[in-house]
């Protein structure tokens, strides 16, 4: 609707006026919203095409979603549930002009793909790498027999070796006032999936702090190392990075952890437990719980890892229950007292208990 007042044009949009100068902000918004999609569509035009062609001949629906294109997850006509941990690949060293029309053809030669994702650009590129997930290891392990240094093209040779499925990440340079309350409501606003965030003394920038990330999924947690690059983490400094969790430094954290009082044994999270406490006690009280879920005898591991100046040692412990799909595992400290156990009767005793409050939280 349009009408005039001495000679301006004031436009209505629901009801509400929009001045001109308004207006001329919104054109121009919307004109340079418009040269970019125009630029955008226009670079490797040829290849988007031969793309939309071969979905609409295939019946293949790609969907793409922060910065990836995915196929499948599950693909049309699978029957049953998601294929085990251990049959995707990690694609790298793609020519940036090639897309899923050559791709999925391509990698379903050795097997049944139940999904592919595909990294993308603003501007309709790849990036270079992607993942595709088989329904079996040995079709993903043919992938990588049949692919690893295939050439795509002439001097284009692909890399295909196995997925890691990281699912940590580390976000250093955080200043020393920041509090886990504040980035775990900070982190909720802007990735999904998280499961943990766990504040660290930097080992290298004291007096700040580094955090690790651990997501539900490789997936989640390549999105959130992307969003997290990107800037939308509204807390730390300017020096603040983004980077996947090496083993290397998760051993480093976890041995710098401050060392127990000297009246009790602790690690990671178990509680204090008085010494007297007995291995055979803890141990059926857990083989009760596992019991009662139908889960079988747990097997254990302990190994000391380090001794301090006044004798208390460090042990880390690895829990197999099995029919539980992920074993337990972490470092606690033992104390050099002798009262008839051996550290790594005692090491067993605290592991146990650490059990419980796993199971009896995973359990309810």
């Amino acid at each position: 609707m349009t009408s005039s007042h001495v000679g301006l044009s004031v436009i209505t949009l629901s009801g509400s006026p929009w001045d001109p100068l308004q207006l001329k902000a919104l054109c121009s918004h919307n004109h340079h919203h418009l040269l970019l999609q125009t630029w955008s569509n226009g670079i490797n035009k040829a290849s988007k095409m031969a793309l939309l062609a071969w979905e609409k001949e295939t019946g293949i629906e790609l969907v793409q979603i922060n910065g990836q294109r995915r196929y499948g997850g599950p693909p049309p006509g699978w029957v049953g549930g998601p294929p085990p941990a251990g049959t995707e690949v990690y694609i790298a060293r793609l020519p940036q002009d090639i897309y899923e029309n050559t791709l999925i053809p391509l990698f379903e030669r050795v097997g049944k793909l139940y999904e592919f994702r595909l990294m993308m650009t603003f501007s309709g590129l790849n990036r270079g790498f992607a993942y595709a997930r088989y329904g079996s290891r040995q079709d993903a392990q043919s992938a990588i027999a049949a692919f690893h240094r295939f050439q795509l093209r002439q001097g284009c040779a692909i890399v295909v070796c196995w997925s890691t499925q990281k699912r940590e990440l580390v976000v250093s340079g955080l200043g020393a006032s920041v509090s886990q309350r504040e980035l775990e409501a900070t982190l909720q606003t802007v990735t999904e999936g998280i499961r943990s965030v766990t504040l660290h003394t930097s080992p290298s920038q004291k007096p700040g702090k580094l955090a690790v990330l651990k997501y539900r999924s490789h997936e989640a947690a390549a999105l959130a190392k992307k969003a997290l690059m990107e800037g939308n983490l509204r807390i730390g400094e300017p020096k603040m990075r983004v980077d996947w969790l090496e083993p290397q430094l998760k051993q480093k954290l976890q041995l710098c952890k401050e060392e127990p009082s000297s009246s009790c044994v602790q690690g990671g999270e178990s509680p204090a437990v008085p010494l007297a406490l007995t291995l055979q006690n803890v141990l059926e009280c857990l083989n009760m719980l596992c019991w009662k879920h139908r889960l079988r005898t747990p097997l254990f591991m302990t190994k000391c890892v380090q001794v301090n100046p006044s004798g208390w040692q460090q042990f880390w412990y690895q829990v197999a229950i099995p029919g539980s799909h992920v074993p337990i595992d972490g470092f606690i400290w033992v104390s050099p007292d002798r009262q008839g156990q051996s550290e790594h009767e005692k090491a067993k005793v605290l592991a146990a208990l650490h059990v419980l409050q796993v199971l009896g939280g995973q359990l309810k």
